[in-house]
């Protein structure tokens, strides 16, 4: 029997998953490597500082998705790969496949000195409840909100979630009757934050935060964090709460493997998803440096597209054929401010913003029926 290794059960890894078997028959063994079979749905954290989601409504078991679809789960993290990267070593024990994907995401950049005076949306469901208890506790005081990226990786960043925590938690002040007694300053080390969502969405974003009355920072280099703010090259933002999230890299256990990876530590990969010179090992996700635009997402969207094309890629490879499908490049992500929302469309060729107050309903109907596929 031949099997199929899928190291990580997030989005990539869970979206690998159900495209695997959608190409394979039940004849070849697909094993899942993650600590839980567990899926966090990390757009949805966005609603938890302002009590729209609870962490359970996030938090998918995928035990039934598994024996859905035939698959197996190994507990265990990734410590390593063998043999080529045929054999994955985990901290439980090591597993040998024919083929193996790779779909552990990405690490946090957290070299900013104090940085743990910050919480950040996009580390998972605890930071996100700790961001709801402080918000919940503020009844006046200044909030700081900010992104970076990683310096050796432009592509490396996560902005959206935090553009959203910041419309959404200015529409949460005001409708408590707190907005005048609550100062809101976003920052940015990057003069245009959020230039991948395009031009137009950068000014529409900062013309939103003018018209919200929420102070700018941008283009200032950040130093560090402390209790009472953030201190910039050009001097100090005070603030009771900070929530920053920082820049993207590759994962520690990358840095042990003779893998070729990227300036920021990412697996490089080609547009078929797969390791160059190494047929039987693929990339999906955050893990993985592809070829493309500068502005090409680190999103669960793009997990998605290169799943299928991963997927079957794998087969053609275990079926003795070179797999020649290539992922297109998209982004697609609504900024959400609560009770409305920005659809933004980028491709090579186009780019639009779409704002309405449907696009938050919209958002939440896409949270519902994605995770159906895995409950």
């Amino acid at each position: 029997m031949k099997r199929v290794i899928v190291v990580g059960s997030g989005f990539g890894g869970a979206a690998s998953v159900r495209a695997l078997r959608k190409v394979l028959d039940r004849t070849v063994e697909i094993v899942v490597v993650s600590p839980r079979p567990e899926l966090i749905y990390y757009p949805g954290l966005i609603w938890i500082p302002t009590g729209a989601r609870k962490p359970d409504d996030l938090r998918v078991n995928l035990t039934g998705f598994f024996r859905k679809n035939a698959a197996s789960h190994h507990p265990g993290n990734i410590v390593g790969l063998e043999d080529g990267g045929r054999t994955v070593v985990t901290d439980n024990g090591s597993l040998t496949g024919d083929a193996v994907l790779i779909a552990t995401g990405a690490a946090s950049l957290r070299k900013l000195p104090g940085i743990e005076h910050s919480l950040s949306i996009c580390s998972g469901i605890d930071e996100a409840v700790k961001i709801r208890e402080r918000l919940a506790a503020m009844t006046r005081g200044t909030i700081a909100v900010g992104f970076a990226g990683n310096p050796e990786e432009p592509s490396a960043v996560r902005g959206g979630p935090v553009f959203e925590i910041l419309f959404g938690m200015e529409t949460w002040l005001r409708q408590k009757g707190l907005r005048h007694q609550v100062e809101l300053v976003f920052f940015s080390p990057a003069a245009e934050p959020g230039n991948r969502l395009g031009p137009e969405a950068v000014r529409g974003l900062l013309a939103e935060m003018k018209r919200r009355g929420i102070d700018t920072r941008l283009g200032e280099k950040l130093v560090r964090f402390s209790e009472t703010g953030v201190t910039t090259a050009q001097g100090e933002i005070p603030a009771d709460l900070i929530v920053f999230t920082p820049g993207l890299r590759g994962a520690d256990w990358i840095a042990g493997t003779d893998l070729e990876r990227s300036p920021g530590g990412f697996i490089r990969a080609e547009r078929t998803c797969q390791v160059p010179d190494r047929p039987h090992l693929f990339v999906v996700g955050d893990t993985g440096a592809f070829p493309g635009p500068d502005w090409m997402p680190k999103q669960g969207h793009s997990a998605d597209l290169q799943a299928d094309v991963a997927a079957a890629n794998i087969k053609d490879f275990l079926e003795g054929r070179r797999g020649t499908r290539t992922f297109r490049v998209e982004l697609v992500c609504v900024v959400d401010s609560l009770n409305s929302g920005t659809l933004v469309y980028r491709t090579p060729s186009r780019n639009f913003l779409l704002k309405s107050s449907l696009m938050h309903n919209a958002k939440a109907f896409f949270e519902r029926r994605y995770l159906a596929r895995y409950r």
